[in-house]
């Protein structure tokens, strides 16, 4: 199979699907290799390090699309790549559909086969999610603790106080991977830590392995509002496996928060925000304010730190894109992780979440191709 991994082009998005490792061991599995001309170098990978990876380095993005039988990526193409994919062409990367009719249209339209990272599943878990939620949930105590800053907006709080001035209280909502991360930095800084989720199991689990400065809440509507007020810093960490990410900040919300600059970071915002009032921004114009609430809605967060970012995700996609390799898209739905990926097969949505989002027709995968 050729196989073409091409340049990000996403505002500032730096990663890069594949590493020089990855590459090699696709090589040496009998796959033909196309790089981009510095698809890497944003990630300190130079284009010198992916030939000697045994990878053939092509100019431009239509001469990899043009060539390969399947991309390897790490976020869902832009419109000015739509026009390259082509009728079978398998796909890897994230997609986020259920946040997109537009997206999901144009790959309807395209007749490609597409392999989302963020559904393929493993026993009730998202090994592909799992390292950029990692990465993110710490990155939003970053942004978070910066954005709170007096000259970025925000209330001029220091998270974690001083000796004889309260630290900041920070809202995490949701307990999973992005909420765990976010709420041991939080913890680490030296901040008031209120976790919410609505899974009791989940909870006890966090019970046991937080720091004392994490309390953990059944989250409800009521409680949400109850806890919205004494919040400095609101992180938004929920996660509907493959849908569009469920509202629990209204914009009527925000007028009981501190009115003196509360930061939200709505980590979720690639599948639609789970904060009303956010919408996507970059990692150049990364905050607005809304009602006096300075909101931090970047999509790509992990695009700020390429390196940790490309190596903590190919170390978890690399299996799986050489599976895709062997297998090619028919036969890997034999395999229920592989079908777990499977959003959109030759024009057929085949996942029910992104189907049910779009109010669309769904397909079984083991009947769309």
């Amino acid at each position: 199979m050729i196989i073409g991994v091409p340049k990000e082009i996403k505002p500032q998005e730096n990663r890069v699907g594949a590493v020089p490792a990855m590459v090699h061991a696709l090589v040496g599995d009998g796959h033909t290799v196309l790089v981009q001309k510095g698809a890497g170098l944003g990630a300190g990978l130079s284009d010198e390090a992916y030939a000697g990876a045994g990878a053939q380095i092509v100019d431009d993005a239509a001469g990899v699309y043009g060539a390969a039988d399947m991309i390897i990526k790490v976020k869902e193409p832009l419109a000015s790549e739509y026009p390259l994919i082509k009728p079978g062409q398998l796909l890897f990367t994230y997609f986020h559909f259920a946040a997109s009719r537009e997206l999901t249209d144009a790959m309807i339209a395209s007749g490609a086969h597409c392999f989302a990272y963020e559904t393929l599943d493993v026993d009730g878990k998202l090994p592909l999610l799992t390292p950029m939620s990692e990465v993110a949930g710490r990155m939003a105590i970053q942004v978070g603790a910066a954005s709170l800053e007096a000259h970025h907006g925000g209330r001029g709080v220091l998270l974690g106080g001083v000796p004889g001035v309260d630290p900041a209280t920070v809202l995490v909502l949701g307990g999973g991977v992005v909420g765990y991360n976010a709420a041991l930095m939080a913890a680490g800084m030296g901040a008031r830590v209120l976790v919410m989720d609505i899974d009791l199991d989940r909870l006890r689990y966090l019970s046991e392995v937080m720091p004392a400065n994490v309390d953990l809440l059944h989250s409800n509507p009521y409680s949400i509002r109850e806890k919205l007020p004494q919040a400095d810093l609101v992180v938004g960490a929920v996660l509907v496996h493959g849908a569009r990410a469920p509202r629990l900040v209204t914009r009527a919300d925000l007028s009981i928060m501190k009115n003196d600059g509360p930061v939200v970071v709505d980590v979720a915002v690639d599948q639609g925000g789970c904060i009303e009032t956010c919408k996507p921004t970059t990692h150049d114009n990364p905050t607005f304010v809304v009602d006096g609430v300075v909101h931090y809605c970047v999509a790509n967060m992990p695009g700020a730190v390429p390196r940790t970012s490309t190596f903590a995700l190919t170390n978890a996609t690399a299996p799986y894109a050489r599976q895709l390799a062997r297998l090619g898209a028919k036969d890997a739905l034999q395999d229920p992780v592989l079908r777990s990926a499977a959003n959109v097969l030759g024009s057929k949505v085949t996942h029910s979440a992104v189907a049910e989002a779009f109010d669309l027709e769904f397909v079984d995968p083991l009947r769309a191709v």
